[in-house]
């Protein structure tokens, strides 16, 4: 990565222009985030989020890809989490039906007919989602009591699952405003603006306590006594220390790859030579991303969020309350000092660890198709130095890839599991959990799509300032 060359393309017109789009787009995001849904009391609907958000996983999870839409109970409540289920529907149908899977190998005109049928997908999908947290927010409401104040009308909800399918499909729009600036991959830039978004809490929150000093101040060496919380000063040191070393280790394994030396036939036609050259196929260690991650919280999320419905029908229900509390995952929330650490505090990280280890080979199994590779290096006369061309080449690519899985599913397993494991030594070594704000998946998202978003900037940048090397 060279920032110079980033820097110094910043004096051409068109970078700039780009540049200031983009800000402006996510800008704009942030705006949406803060315009109501158009159905009662606003107020009391946030209390009723509150609430859903602090009871199930999968609440805390969709505020936290929606930059809050959801706390503030805002027209993009819904998010893209529609436009994402719709892209990795397609994905499996384009895998699973060969008319499709012909038409995505058609080059561009047919990738462009799978976005399109992916928009038009994203639609109903978004229409069902807002109706469902409209019915469970509004369930909520009218668990609290608080009811009195809202008489919602058929008008008034058609209104407010319009404006929240809207705003989803706005949020679709803008992320493909971003990716049109070619600087960054569009609804993974908003989704790491949503994270992103909700550093500034965090951060105000951790140095108020850091200054709150009612329990004493910080003394260094006898002689030199600074006016911090010592407690909360030795916390956020360690945190930075170990946020820098995460940090690093996520780059390097985002960036890991195995580089496969391709060799080419050389060929002669006429009086010329083709061929005879090497290249390249870089496999990466993690060819998944995050989505395991996401596809496992999402799956654990749904048995606590049952749990959760149920207990409402019957409060005295057993079977409820084992769901909630097996399913769902440990924090500073849920933390009994009393009783310390059981047994089924483990339930959930054991089971959210095996799941993103099956979906991590699963998902590569989808976007790694070892026979479509091996036959197009065939075709090409291109071929693996002691391994015969065809479905030698796709067992060899078969074999690498299981074993760079292995890894990398194990690496991605644990950095998901990174809150857990700080709780639980905190547990062991201050009597109570830390309750880190941000999990292992949001801080892998925003590491993944920061590195991605400067490379294609430095590929612009580069060839904005081509001329300069003349």
């Amino acid at each position: 990565m060279n920032f110079k060359t980033i820097f110094r393309s910043f004096k051409n017109k068109d970078m700039r222009k780009r540049i200031f789009a983009v800000i402006g787009i996510l800008i704009a995001y942030r705006l949406l985030a803060h315009i109501p849904v158009p159905l009662g009391d606003a107020t009391t609907f946030r209390q009723a989020v509150d609430n859903l958000i602090s009871g199930t996983d999968l609440g805390g999870f969709i505020n936290l890809i929606s930059g809050g839409g959801l706390t503030n109970f805002s027209i993009i409540l819904v998010g893209l989490s529609p436009y994402i289920t719709a892209s990795i529907v397609m994905q499996l149908l384009t895998k699973a039906i060969p008319r499709m899977e012909e038409l995505n190998n058609d080059g561009e005109t047919g990738r462009r007919k799978i976005s399109q049928w992916t928009r038009i997908l994203t639609v109903p999908l978004a229409i069902l989602q807002s109706i469902a947290y409209i019915y469970i927010l509004f369930q909520e409401v009218l668990a609290a009591g608080t009811t009195g104040t809202i008489a919602p009308t058929f008008q008034e909800w058609a209104l407010a699952i319009a404006a929240m399918t809207a705003g989803s499909i706005l949020l679709m729009w803008l992320g493909e405003l971003i990716t049109e600036q070619g600087i960054g991959n569009g609804i993974s830039t908003v989704i790491f603006c949503s994270i992103v978004s909700a550093f500034p809490r965090t951060f105000a929150s951790m140095t108020q306590q850091l200054f709150d000093t009612s329990e004493g101040t910080l003394d260094l060496f006898g002689w030199l006594n600074i006016p911090v919380n010592p407690t909360m000063f030795f916390i956020m040191l360690g945190l930075t220390v170990g946020l820098i070393i995460v940090i690093y280790i996520l780059i390097k394994i985002n960036e890991a790859q195995r580089i496969i030396t391709i060799n080419y036939a050389k060929r002669v036609h006429g009086n010329s030579a083709y061929g005879g050259i090497k290249s390249i196929m870089p496999i990466k260690l993690i060819a998944a991303g995050v989505v395991p991650v996401i596809f496992a919280v999402a799956f654990l999320s749904v048995p606590a969020f049952i749990g959760q419905l149920i207990l409402k029908a019957d409060p005295n229900s057993t079977i409820a309350a084992n769901m909630i509390s097996w399913f769902s995952a440990p924090s500073a929330s849920t933390y009994d000092a009393a009783i310390g650490i059981q047994g089924t505090d483990f339930i959930y990280p054991v089971l959210y660890f095996l799941l993103v280890v099956m979906f991590t080979y699963f998902y590569t199994s989808i976007v790694f198709n070892a026979q479509e590779i091996a036959e197009n290096l065939q075709k090409q006369g291109g071929f693996i130095e002691g391994v015969r061309p065809g479905k030698q080449t796709e067992k060899y690519f078969n074999k690498v890839v299981n074993r760079l899985n292995l890894f990398g599913a194990l690496a991605l397993g644990l950095i998901a599991m990174l809150p857990y494991i700080v709780d639980y030594i905190f547990i062991v070594t201050l009597g109570y959990p830390l309750g880190l704000s941000i999990s292992g998946t949001g801080l892998l998202i925003v590491v993944t799509v920061a590195l991605e978003n400067l490379r294609q900037l430095n590929s612009r940048a580069l060839m904005v300032t081509y001329d300069d090397y003349q």
